[in-house]
């Protein structure tokens, strides 16, 4: 019988703590308090550069030309490294409505249901860019943005849980608007799918979006790719969770689907 030093060590079980209801391991609630609670570490105008490390594991789903994976986000929280599958930005939530076809059915086919547009300062789209391709060796595909020269803006098009299975976007807003630092606390007002049937919020939100990304790069059924020179990776934005500071009126919303400029 091999000497028991020769075993390998047991892991000690994962500590499990309780966060809004769930449990989960505890360094996962630590980041989900990161980012969810305390708004950390998310990109934004004139915000540092946030404390995360960007990866993708892309596998083949069996089908079709691409292979596709869940970026993971590794904060560094005073030293202590944790994984989620979430990261923020600052940007505004188009919950306007829009145009109706003369037949009667939307121009937009189940906006604020499935899917809606977020609005950002192409500069941050930038930045997330950069942390993509110094994670994973990918550029970014730009394709299906839409961009307003006019306001420096880009307007991409974020997914919307809707399924009965699935946890629908949350939609929170600032109790005390001039409070600050940790004075700051959100009301849930329901899932944004309920917020954007209400007539009254029907309007440009600006706050900070909470998204998970899904990563998809053309290879063959046999060899999974690698960057190089040209390689560019598609990005898939979901909504999750959006904390709101109020409505602007210094958006203009798209109202129609667009080519690819905002007029």
């Amino acid at each position: 019988m091999a000497p028991e030093d020769e075993h390998d060590e047991e892991q000690p079980p994962t500590r499990m703590v309780v966060w809004r209801g769930n449990s989960v391991p505890e360094k996962e609630a630590k980041a989900l308090r990161h980012v969810f609670d305390n708004l950390q570490d998310h990109f934004g105008h004139q915000r540092p550069d946030p404390r995360i490390r960007f990866s993708a594991n892309l596998t083949y789903p069996g089908h079709g030309p691409m292979w596709v994976g869940d970026l993971d986000f590794m904060y560094d929280i005073n030293g202590d490294h944790c994984s989620l599958a979430y990261f923020g930005m600052d940007v505004c939530v188009d919950l306007t409505s829009k145009l109706i076809h003369k037949h009667g059915q939307p121009m937009m086919k189940d906006y604020g249901k499935t899917w809606l547009y977020v609005y950002l300062p192409q500069l941050t789209l930038d930045k997330v860019i950069s942390y993509v391709k110094a994670g994973t060796g990918y550029d970014v595909s730009t394709e299906g943005t839409v961009y307003d020269p006019n306001r420096n803006l880009v307007a991409i098009k974020a997914k919307l849980h809707h399924e009965s299975e699935q946890p629908k976007p949350s939609f929170w807003v600032v109790k005390d608007k001039d409070a600050s630092g940790g004075d700051i606390c959100f009301s849930r007002m329901g899932s944004v799918q309920e917020v954007n049937a209400l007539p009254h919020q029907q309007h440009v939100h600006r706050g900070v979006g909470i998204f998970s990304v899904t990563m998809e790069v053309e290879g063959t059924p046999t060899f999974q790719p690698t960057p190089r020179e040209g390689e560019e990776a598609n990005l898939s934005f979901t909504l999750v969770s959006v904390r709101t500071w109020g409505i602007t009126d210094c958006v203009a919303p798209i109202v129609h689907s667009p080519p690819d400029k905002w007029s």
